[in-house]
């Protein structure tokens, strides 16, 4: 028996902006992750298969970016993002040359290099689509895919559980299209978790008395769902570890504000290396939940603290410009940008030698402490954003591949998926759970606050204006078209990243200006529903605007309004 299971989940995610602006915010945010980070990575899952080794890591895609990434106006996207950077490079290598910056002209030429060989990888070798090569390495076992919610939802503050079911749902549907099989486990949205219990909306000209609401588990029973991911903190209590403060300045002053009212939960003695059962049995079994390591957060989470830290690696914020190429190194974490030194690409490899083996080292003392105090094999799971590696630590990618390579040589920790975990080391106790995420202060604030309240407001009116519209709706192919796009425009509505975006000024102007475009979209539709429904006709110009909605948020091609409603196993929600 080994100590036990090293389980790496990576969360890939971003929201719908395919067809929503291009740059500095929009597509490029998916042509730049997918460069830096999908493919990278993907890349080095296939190349450890060439080896014989399975990497045997827990790929989260949730469904909306699955949707891009099957759609096939990315593959132009990228044509057109790639060939703008090997111009950059090629134009920085010229210059650089010319004025005598050696080390920087090498670097230049390394750009060309890498864009060339990541539009081979695309193109060639993943055929322009990552999807069906996804689907192939889960089929063989080297991976396995989790889902999330539609459009990243955060559940807990959606206004109805009818809103929940069609995040779920829809999430089910797009995983069976683009995987072949029904999901297993899935990536809470934030992992923000919230149990039954009787609930109102925190916002809003609301004369709602609270009502039973269902805990998130019960969703996840109905829709064979086994497992799911906390932080922590919900499982032991003590203080939040929190994500993403260190990356986001801004999110320290709505920090300061939420602790002044928060207390802190005494710690239990439940541990994060156990699988614990969530939820009551009645007729389908409990949900898994999987608890976030404490110990190997901070080594990649933390720009300041982590492995990303160090002063060899690529810097994230310093590009030269034109071109948004990036040519100094970390040089020191609190440096400022014009104490940034030149990148040496020589210093890198003995830097992620080291780093991996100090991973490896911390991952099996933690288990083998675990297992001689307990006699059993533990699960340490590792749970991280894709974007970190490839994206804010630009090596990660190069990282992960040593890791996965050193673990497969171990002999005291195995390499297991989420759902090989859970059948090695499966659950012998029933638990209840907090409300919670693993945003900063382990509660909703990010989500939740005196900037994003107007958001909730208007999110909770379109819950309640779509559910009256489904339950009134007499069968009508044109009022069918009408309210299908108008549930794909409340989850877009939906969308987590709107709030996470306006709370830590990343792009507060893109997120409101979407936010604003989805909202005008549902109640114009809206509107025309209606008009039908009182028995009224639409215009030219109002199918106009409906075939324009439906090609410019086209995702979920089969999405249904079942979805929504009605509501299965309802306890008195709505």
């Amino acid at each position: 028996m080994s100590s036990g299971f090293f389980n790496l989940v990576l969360h890939t995610h971003l929201p719908y902006v395919l067809g929503h602006g291009r740059w500095p915010h929009g597509t490029d945010w998916l042509t730049e992750a997918v460069c830096e980070c999908y493919v990278p990575i993907l890349r080095a899952v296939t190349e450890l298969k060439e080896e014989g080794i399975a990497a045997h890591v827990s790929f989260g895609i949730t469904p909306v970016l699955a949707e891009q990434l099957a759609d096939k106006r990315l593959a132009e996207e990228l044509r057109f993002y790639i060939k703008e950077k090997r111009e950059a490079a090629r134009a920085d290598v010229e210059s650089f040359s010319r004025e005598g910056l050696k080390n920087r002209a090498e670097a230049a030429r390394f750009w060309l290099s890498f864009y060339a060989e990541l539009e081979n990888w695309y193109f060639d070798k993943f055929h322009g689509n990552l999807i069906p090569h996804l689907r192939n390495l889960q089929n063989e076992g080297l991976i396995e895919i989790l889902t999330s919610g539609a459009t990243h939802g955060y559940f807990p503050l959606l206004g109805s559980d009818s809103s929940i079911q069609a995040q779920i749902k829809e999430a089910v549907k797009s995983y069976e299209k683009h995987f072949g099989r029904k999901p297993r486990g899935i990536w809470l949205p934030e992992c923000a978790y919230r149990p039954s219990y009787s609930w109102a909306p925190p916002v809003g000209e609301n004369s709602q008395k609270p009502y039973l609401r269902k805990g998130v588990e019960e969703f996840l029973q109905e829709a064979g769902i086994e497992y799911f991911f906390i932080d922590s903190h919900l499982l032991k209590g003590g203080k939040a570890l929190g994500t993403y403060v260190d990356r986001f300045p801004a999110l320290r002053f709505l920090k300061e504000q939420e602790e002044r009212g928060t207390k802190t939960i005494p710690e239990s003695e439940r541990s994060p290396y156990r699988l614990y059962w969530v939820g009551e049995a009645k007729e389908k079994k409990p949900a898994a939940v999987f608890t976030r390591d404490p110990v190997t957060t901070v080594l990649v989470w933390s720009g300041e603290h982590g492995y990303p830290g160090d002063g060899n690696y690529l810097d994230f914020h310093k590009k030269h410009y034109p071109g948004g190429l990036r040519y100094w190194k970390v040089t020191r974490v609190k440096s400022d940008l014009g104490e940034k030194e030149e990148y040496n690409l020589a210093a890198v490899e003995a830097r992620l030698e080291e780093n991996a083996d100090h991973m490896v080292s911390l991952v099996t003392q933690q288990l083998k402490s675990f297992h001689e105090a307990n006699k059993t094999s533990g699960v340490l799971s590792a749970l991280y954003d894709t974007e970190l590696f490839g994206h804010w630590w630009f090596e990660g990618p190069q990282f992960l591949k040593k890791l996965w390579r050193k673990f497969s040589q171990s002999s005291e920790v195995s390499l297991a998926t989420a759902g090989q975990a859970l059948e090695l080391a499966p659950p012998v106790e029933r638990i209840s759970l907090p409300e919670g995420s693993w945003g900063e202060g382990g509660h909703h604030y990010i989500w939740l606050n005196e900037d994003t309240v107007w958001t909730w407001e208007k999110i909770y009116e379109a819950e309640k204006r779509y559910l009256e519209l489904l339950k009134s709706a007499a069968p009508n192919p044109d009022l069918n078209r009408i309210l299908t796009q108008l549930g794909r425009e409340l989850l877009l509505l939906e969308s987590s990243d709107w709030q996470f975006l306006i709370s830590t000024f990343s792009a507060r102007d893109y997120a409101e200006m979407r936010f604003a475009e989805h909202w005008e979209k549902f109640n114009r539709l809206a509107g025309m529903a209606d008009k039908i429904s009182t028995g009224g006709k639409l215009e030219e110009g109002e199918k106009n605007y409906l075939k324009d909605c439906e090609e410019s948020d086209r995702l979920f091609t089969d999405f249904s309004v079942k979805s929504f409603w009605p509501l299965e196993y309802s306890v008195g929600g709505i």
